[in-house]
């Protein structure tokens, strides 16, 4: 999740706290990425009753993203369209199910089934942070459109020890608009008598990238993906160590 953030001191994030789907404004106290970890001040989530006393934790990099970019207010919605809207001092997702005759729209809230009215200063277009860049929901319909049998595509894992790690893999069916079968290229069943197959969620789905260019040259300090334990790994995750044979 950290790959090409700005983590550094006083660099403002977006931050999502366990059991809670919404996104908060944040800033950075300290950052502590050899540990997976960083600790922020929210914007506005505060100690209790006491609103001169922000709400500081430590969180997981995995829990953190970089602020979306501003969003278009000149942007119809229509009903359908998943935006995120603000609510309880956080950006909460939810999809528009009516547009109200005061400029205002009907949308329904995720994990809930109930309706309620937000101003369009109080929406803005629904974004996931895949692959160190910002995909909006149309964006992702596209893809999800894209990603039709057969297509190449890769994997990103959330298993302990190879979080953050991408997968070759290939399109098997989709279940639904946000989940896909897909059979990998380098993993195996356990029992190694075939290619391993899994259901995973759209958002952890990506293009396979282009061809590795045999020529190309890296810099130093140039951000890489690496090629280890069947999988690409890039600078997010838990850490570096040196590895030797």
């Amino acid at each position: 999740m950290a790959k090409e953030m700005n983590l550094g001191k006083g660099k403002t994030i977006e931050v999502t706290r366990t059991n809670d789907d919404a996104w908060y404004a944040a800033t950075i106290i300290r950052s502590m990425q050899k540990n997976g970890r960083i600790s922020v001040e929210f914007q506005t989530l505060f100690s209790g009753d006491d609103r001169s006393k922000p709400l500081k934790e430590i969180v997981d990099l995995s829990h953190v993203r970089p602020l979306p970019p501003p969003d278009d207010f000149d942007l119809a919605f229509e009903s359908g369209d998943e935006v995120d809207a603000f609510c309880n001092v956080g950006w909460k997702p939810g999809k528009i199910s009516g547009v109200l005759e005061n400029s205002s729209f009907l949308v329904i809230l995720s994990n809930t089934h109930l309706a309620k009215a937000f101003g369009r200063s109080e929406l803005r277009v629904h974004r996931d942070w895949i692959g160190g860049r910002w995909i909006s929901s149309r964006e992702q319909r596209k893809l999800e459109m894209d990603f039709g049998s057969g297509t190449p595509v890769e994997v990103r894992s959330d298993e302990e020890g190879f979080v953050g790690a991408w997968f070759a893999a290939k399109i098997v069916r989709a279940i639904d608009k946000n989940m896909f079968t897909v059979e990998y290229q380098n993993l195996r069943t356990d029992d190694d008598s075939q290619l391993l197959r899994e259901t995973v969620y759209s958002q952890n789905i990506r293009p396979a990238p282009p061809d590795i260019l045999e020529s190309k040259s890296f810099r130093l300090l140039e951000e890489v993906d690496a090629w280890y334990n069947d999988g690409w790994t890039g600078s997010e995750g838990n850490g570096f160590e040196l590895l030797r044979d």
